[in-house]
C-alpha cells in the first residue's frame, strides 16, 4: 500500500506544479488570467490530498497527520478551486483570479513544509 501511496503523493506534488506554473507562466503576460493548467492542477491537488489523508486515516498507511493543518490546507485548496472555476468563466485579464491563486498556492506550500 505504501506503493500507491507514494504514487499518489507524486500526483499531489504533479498538482501544485501545475497550479504554480500556471501562475508563473503568465508573470510577464499583460493578459493574466487563469488557465487550464491552473484548474486542472487544483482538481488534481484537491482529490489526491482527499486520497492521501484518507489512505492515512483509513489505516492503509502507518503516519500521523495534524488535522488543524490538513483542514487549513483543505480550505485554501477549496477556495483555489473555486476561483480556478469561477475564473476561467470570465475573460482575461483575470489578474485578481490569477493573483489569488498564485499566492494561495504559494502559500499552502509554505504551511505544507514550515507547519510543525
Amino acid at each position: 500500500m505504501d506503493l500507491v501511496y507514494n504514487l499518489i503523493v507524486v500526483l499531489h506534488f504533479i498538482g501544485l506544479a501545475s497550479v504554480v506554473g500556471g501562475f508563473l507562466v503568465q508573470m510577464r503576460s499583460t493578459d493574466k488570467g487563469v488557465n487550464p493548467a491552473m484548474l486542472h492542477g487544483a482538481l488534481t491537488q484537491l482529490v489526491t490530498g482527499i486520497l492521501l489523508v484518507g489512505l492515512i486515516e483509513g489505516g492503509a498507511v502507518d503516519d500521523e497527520i495534524d488535522m488543524t493543518k490538513i483542514s487549513v490546507k483543505l480550505l485554501i485548496t477549496l477556495v483555489i478551486t473555486v476561483l480556478a472555476f469561477v475564473g476561467r468563466k470570465k475573460t482575461p485579464p483575470q489578474v485578481a483570479f490569477w493573483g489569488a491563486i498564485g499566492g494561495l498556492a504559494i502559500a499552502n506550500i509554505f504551511i505544507a513544509v514550515l507547519w510543525h
